[in-house]
């Protein structure tokens, strides 16, 4: 199959997601990817470069410290925190995903593991130093956006760090998803009383120099 009918197979399996399921076309699509007939637009291979970029500016050391990546995929951006030394959980709704990035990783320190974001393990709650949030809240029809912006912002320890990454929309401008980018509004409400906004950056991708990007940084008070 050529990547051409891989593409058009990947259209097809996201044109899927819906109010009914929003995250249901994640395990059909890596069970797609797994046997060949379509692709993952996100497997880079490597970590996220706002992701890369951000833990080699602040020089971060994750000894001693906790780390969760949420809809990690196949895992690049775990290994890259386990790397960074961080004791790193790493997530998705998809068991396939899970699966296929243990198999890429074998021998790494990274927990893989299937969860729901809507449905999180009640011990994750307050219970990560480092939370890294990139592209899965977009993945979602909008309806979906602020219930989930909460469910990441759950995970967050006191003292501890978010970090999200997305692409943009502009307010008021209707999308056909996936994805449903976040408006400034939608990055504002990752902010809570307990979780202070520390900076949001306003990139523009170097990739797809058409598409802009928020990189926002959280804290949470002790």
């Amino acid at each position: 199959m050529g990547s051409s009918d891989r593409e058009a197979e990947t259209r097809r399996i996201a044109a899927g997601a819906n109010d009914q399921d929003p995250t249901g076309w994640f395990e059909e699509l890596y069970q797609s990817a797994r046997s060949g007939t379509a692709a993952i637009p996100w497997d880079r291979g490597a970590p996220h470069p706002l992701l890369a970029e951000w833990t080699a500016v602040h020089e971060v050391d994750g000894s001693g410290r906790s780390a969760v990546v949420v809809g990690c995929g196949l895992g690049t951006d775990a290994e890259h925190l386990a790397w960074l030394g961080f004791d790193t959980t790493a997530f998705d709704v998809s068991p396939t995903a899970v699966a296929t990035a243990s198999e890429r990783h074998p021998g790494s320190s990274v927990a893989y593991t299937t969860a729901d974001l809507f449905d999180l393990p009640t011990d994750w709650s307050g219970a990560f130093d480092l939370v890294f949030e990139s592209l899965t809240v977009q993945s979602m029809p909008i309806a979906f956006h602020e219930p989930a912006i909460r469910a990441v912002g759950s995970l967050v320890a006191p003292r501890g760090t978010l970090l999200v990454v997305a692409a943009q929309r502009e307010e008021g401008v209707e999308v056909q998803g996936p994805p449903w980018p976040l408006t400034r509004s939608e990055i504002a409400a990752f902010s809570t009383a307990e979780l202070r906004t520390v900076s949001v950056e306003d990139l523009q991708d170097r990739e797809a120099p058409e598409i802009r990007r928020w990189r926002v940084e959280l804290r949470r008070d002790g």
